[in-house]
């Protein structure tokens, strides 16, 4: 008899885990139930979808239904789970037209994601104020711009989404204020960058608050007046909360399925969770981080497609494990690209290394070809070891700083020391790198500080 598969989610981790599915085992009965009519839709696109450099929202998806429906995968489109039988292997849905049924399965992948956070915040209900997670907070955005034609926003977090909204409204023509409560933005980065990230934000017109925790929003006339900490007061047309996200587990852990991180969902490094025949992948669930050898939280699209893919196999018989994050991110603020991966400075001492970090600046490429950009780079390396820890970079928009990033997060996937960097055969031409790329010249930098530092 055919494997019943039901997933619950159609985001990346839940349409990765079906393809995959199908791909090993065509003859498996594969059943993805979402809650939203948007299956497979990039989310990660949506602020380019509102500065209109993306102009149809229909080009976001990864997959088309039709493309997902091809592969041999039924889809259940704008439907509620209710709960999660595990003994009885079935999970109880409300369908589009309000009529319950229930769905049995042999094997169950819980995908159901992650949610925007919901701060404790007055105000947060009123009209203009919103967050933006799922495809219908884009159109709920997107609406009130082409309806009310605000003049002003206010970005609420200064995180990877609050940059890219921030960037994407002012292309909308839009002054806009980021108000941030740590002492910087971009907190994923050290401070020294996140101080050149600012710099950015303020060359382009945006009004930076940093330090600043937002306590109440109230609505005067047709404006939204917004209160903070430290004597933080502005007006705005427009409203956008962007201060993180959480997972989405209270349906799995109704289920008596274990949750770890930050309420996350913990599975195995198979992707299964603590019943049997139930997986678990993506933003919903806990990261084994390949540096760390232990569960975070670290929510990223890149991760959910592979975790998907993994439970996907395992559900079919499969036995692949999940390799690990290191965290790799990268952003585009304006004209700027910054990118991480593996740890910080102060993120390798808590976890019990003895970093060193070492920052250079160099050229993406060489000088005398026109169109040079320089590319800073924080290399984190342990002292007594020398095996690569992390690394931070931050270019301009044509300095392949992405590339770059990619370099280090595979060397340190393959648990390479510093100086190893510099046997890597890496690719040059005057117009796009040099003879030593600057990944390379950051790695000696590292080395000989290291040296002169021990000796």
């Amino acid at each position: 008899m055919s494997t019943r598969l039901v997933i619950i989610g159609g985001s990346d981790a839940g349409i990765s885990a079906g393809l995959r599915a199908k791909e090993l085992d065509p003859e498996c009965v594969v059943t993805i139930v979402v809650a939203d009519r948007f299956p497979n839709y990039s989310i990660c696109g949506l602020p380019f979808y509102l500065s209109g450099e993306v102009q149809d929202w229909h080009t976001l998806a990864h997959r088309t239904i039709e493309e997902i429906t091809g592969a041999g995968i039924a889809l259940v489109l704008g439907a509620v789970v209710q709960d999660v039988d595990a003994a009885g292997h079935r999970i109880s849905i409300i369908d589009a037209d309000g009529q319950g049924r229930s769905l049995h399965y042999d094997r169950l992948v819980i995908a159901m994601g992650a949610t925007a956070v919901h701060p404790p915040l007055v105000g947060l209900d009123l009209p203009g104020v919103y967050r933006l997670r799922f495809m219908a907070d884009a159109f709920a955005v997107h609406q009130h711009l082409e309806a009310h034609t605000p003049r002003s926003a206010l970005i609420i977090g200064g995180g990877y989404i609050g940059m890219e909204m921030a960037d994407a409204l002012t292309r909308r023509g839009l002054a806009v204020t980021v108000a941030e409560h740590g002492a910087s933005v971009l907190k994923t980065i050290d401070a020294s960058f996140g101080s050149l990230v600012n710099a950015e934000l303020v060359g382009h017109g945006v009004r930076v608050e940093t330090g600043v925790r937002i306590e109440r929003i109230d609505r005067e006339g047709t404006q939204l007046c917004v209160v903070g900490s430290n004597a933080f007061q502005t007006t705005a047309d427009l409203v956008l909360v962007a201060v993180g996200v959480e997972p989405r587990s209270d349906l799995a852990q109704a289920a008596g399925i274990e949750v770890g991180e930050r309420g996350a969902i913990r599975v195995t490094r198979r992707m299964e969770t603590n019943l049997p025949a139930i997986y678990a992948a993506g933003d919903c669930v806990e990261t084994w981080h390949h540096l760390l050898g232990r569960p975070t939280y670290l929510p990223l699209g890149t991760t959910a497609h592979k975790q998907g893919r993994i439970a996907g196999e395992n559900a079919v018989g499969g036995t692949r494990e999940f390799a690990g994050t290191l965290g790799t991110q990268v952003v585009k603020v304006f004209d700027l690209v910054v990118a991480r991966t593996g740890l910080r400075d102060d993120e390798a001492a808590q976890a019990g290394f003895d970093p060193f970090t070492v920052e250079v600046t160099t050229w993406d490429h060489k000088v005398y070809y026109p169109g040079a950009h320089e590319v800073r780079i924080r290399v984190t390396g342990d002292r007594e070891t020398g095996h690569l820890l992390g690394a931070q970079m931050i270019g301009h928009v044509h300095a392949e700083v992405a590339k770059r990033i990619d370099v280090v997060a595979t060397a340190l996937f393959h648990n390479m020391r510093v100086e190893e960097l510099n046997d890597l055969d890496l690719s040059y031409t005057p117009p796009v790198s040099s003879p030593w790329d600057p990944v390379q010249m950051s790695a000696q930098a590292w080395t000989r500080a290291q040296r002169q530092k021990n000796s």
